[in-house]
């Protein structure tokens, strides 16, 4: 009943409250995912070309790049012409931050999204309201994929939960509408994990969400303390690779399938998989993707992104930073929006502090390489239980400040006992693998191999 109450009543009146229209773009969005390939591929394409026409009209950066490439938004024919545009970088958006703003929305009418995401680039994005708005009902008509219906319990292994930061408002919308549980991934150690499950146990949750390794930790030891006690409907991992061996013990642990959800800050939801788990289908409502082979491995590239939705600062052929591998297969779903197989990027360890406890390393990437001034990118490398190294690439605001701001967070998120020594270098590249590593500690891996054992 309460689950009822929640969508039918709840949830409705809250987005009427605050304008949004994201609950009336779930029920198109939720009869489209079901067209066929060739009507979506006629979607993408008027949305790209309504895209090039306000950024070639409103957004500096691009009136110049259409100048220079003697190209009119009149010319694009057919989505093979966004081939004549160069790849934009993480770089070309740190440097060209304001030019690629458009004039048509001033500070009041966006949201600044600060992001450094698992490559340890520090990002802020411009977003619509209304597109923010389109973009959640994207990831809610995937999220329910999974097995979940929005309005039921959620749990998230989660750092740093939003709610905290917004004040009361914050947490009672998150108890009345959002229904989420949190074990934050900052500081996590059994006691913790303990008192979460304790929690599932006592009240069911429809949903299972977080971090892939962080699931995979909770999952091992609920496999060895809370056997078959917490039974989810559903199970989304996101933010970071989903390795067989870790899906597997998450699998056995909750007795349900694993949903891996791929996305990133700069354009939200990018791939998600669907109840039949045959690759991940592309958000073909909100981006235009595509896979540039640059590697040795056939079918296996670079994933480059056109965001069809986002005025504030349209983002034209970005190259997202992961590794992805294209697939020419249908899924047996009937869905006709296009798969990839699988993302090969994303790793980032978590980080054991003298204290004994774990922090995820994809939760540092928000709270930490974010607020470190001039830094064009950071990885961290744990050398010892009590020994850090911060590989950071400086750009021109990189100084004394930054120093001290480094030394206050190592001593925040890891205690006052761990030392460590900053590595100012050129750049930090990708693994063989084509991944990304912020945060790597052998250290960590070892402690958390004798807990799973």
């Amino acid at each position: 009943m309460i689950d009822i109450l929640n969508r039918r009543l709840m949830q409705p009146l809250m987005a009427w409250r605050s304008g949004s229209q994201h609950l009336r773009h779930l029920r198109v969005l939720r009869e489209r995912q079901f067209d066929d390939l060739d009507t979506i591929r006629g979607r993408q394409f008027d949305a790209v070309r309504k895209i090039l026409f306000h950024a070639y009209e409103t957004v500096p950066f691009y009136r110049n790049l259409f100048i220079c490439l003697g190209f009119h938004p009149s010319d694009f024919k057919s989505l093979a012409d966004l081939t004549r545009f160069p790849v934009l970088t993480k770089a070309d958006i740190r440097a060209h931050q304001r030019t690629l703003r458009s004039s048509s929305y001033d500070d009041r009418d966006v949201f600044l999204k600060k992001t450094s995401g698992s490559t340890g680039v520090p990002l802020t994005i411009a977003v619509d309201f209304e597109c923010m708005q389109w973009k959640a009902a994207c990831t809610i008509r995937s999220d329910e994929w999974s097995g979940w219906r929005q309005g039921r319990r959620v749990a998230k292994v989660w750092g740093n939960p939003e709610y905290r930061q917004q004040g009361w408002k914050g947490r009672v919308r998150n108890f009345l509408v959002d229904r989420a549980r949190y074990l934050d991934t900052i500081g996590l150690d059994e006691p913790r994990m303990q008192t979460f499950a304790e929690s599932l146990r006592q009240k069911q949750p429809s949903l299972l969400f977080g971090h892939a390794h962080s699931l995979y930790l909770f999952a091992c030891y609920v496999r060895k303390h809370f056997r078959d006690a917490i039974r989810p409907e559903g199970i989304i991992s996101t933010a970071m690779l989903l390795h067989d061996w870790q899906r597997q013990a998450i699998e056995e642990a909750f007795g349900c399938s694993v949903t891996n959800r791929y996305g990133c800050e700069e354009v939200s939801l990018i791939a998600c998989e669907c109840e039949r788990h045959q690759g991940l289908h592309l958000n073909a409502d909100s981006q235009y993707a595509e896979v540039i082979e640059d590697r040795d491995i056939p079918g296996e590239g670079s994933l480059i992104v056109t965001d069809l939705t986002n005025r504030a600062m349209p983002l034209i052929r970005y190259k997202v930073g992961d590794v992805v591998v294209k697939s020419n297969r249908r899924c047996t779903c009937g869905r006709g929006l296009p798969l990839i197989e699988r993302v090969e990027g994303r790793e980032a360890d978590f980080v054991l502090t003298p204290a004994g406890k774990l922090i995820s390393g994809i939760s540092l990437t928000e709270n930490f390489a974010l607020h470190i001034r001039g830094t064009a990118q950071v990885q961290i490398v744990q050398e010892s239980e009590r020994f850090l190294r911060l590989r950071i690439v400086p750009d021109e605001d990189f100084g004394p400040e930054s120093e001290w701001q480094i030394q206050q967070l190592v001593h925040e998120m890891f205690g006052p006992e761990m030392d460590h020594e900053v590595d100012l270098v050129e750049r930090i590249p990708q693994e063989a693998s084509g991944k990304y590593r912020f945060c790597i500690s052998n250290v960590a891996n070892d402690f958390l191999k004798a807990m799973a054992s």
